[in-house]
């Protein structure tokens, strides 16, 4: 346990969402005890994941291709932009299957306590996306947090400007709720009854 090869890698597990110290010791003492079965495979395929996965430039989803899977299909809807906090949001809304349209990741939400600020955001990057007048609808499908309705009126006043129906997620989503946490009835409920603002 004193060895700082093992401290570090305890600590960096700590960091991972759900993980504290001692679920990290857990991890670290169950991957040591499985190396061939469980830890080299890891390493093979986070070492993968760092060489092959790339933001994509138009969306800023996560994908081995750039642009991504979901920016190329012609299948989806041009006419609708859902605009979402974070990546994970994104896989969200693709499990429920209620939304065939294009999608836009700011990566992460507005919150004066953590120093994230508008030009922290992906938020000049979605405006060019509306000018080329493709765009009819823009859905904030953020979450109902303080942070989530923080940006949500700062992007209603920049995107009114662009004469788009704005609409937000309504019904489902409980105040102080995350998207990634909901369930796929939760989240469809809450997409189908979405409000403009």
């Amino acid at each position: 346990m004193d060895s700082p090869e093992i401290q570090r890698i305890i600590q960096l597990f700590s960091r991972l969402p759900g993980l504290g110290p001692r679920s990290g010791r857990r991890v670290v003492l169950h991957l040591l005890k499985k190396r061939d079965l469980l830890l080299r495979p890891l390493v093979e395929s986070l070492q993968t994941v760092d060489q092959r996965i790339k933001q994509c430039s138009i969306c800023h989803s996560l994908d081995t291709i750039d642009p991504c899977s979901i920016c190329q299909d012609t299948k989806r809807d041009l006419h609708s932009l859902c605009v979402l906090a974070d990546v994970a949001d994104l896989w969200a809304m693709e499990r429920s299957q209620i939304f065939k349209g294009k999608y836009h990741v700011l990566g992460g939400l507005l919150s004066a306590l953590d120093h994230i600020r508008p030009e922290n955001l992906a938020i000049d990057s979605l405006l060019k996306r509306l000018q080329d007048g493709h765009i009819k609808e823009v859905i904030l499908a953020l979450n109902a947090t303080v942070e989530g309705q923080t940006t949500l009126h700062y992007l209603v006043d920049h995107l009114q400007a662009y004469g788009v129906k704005i609409s937000s997620l309504a019904h489902g989503i409980p105040i102080g709720g995350e998207l990634d946490y909901l369930d796929e009835g939760t989240l469809s409920a809450a997409f189908s009854e979405r409000r403009q603002v």
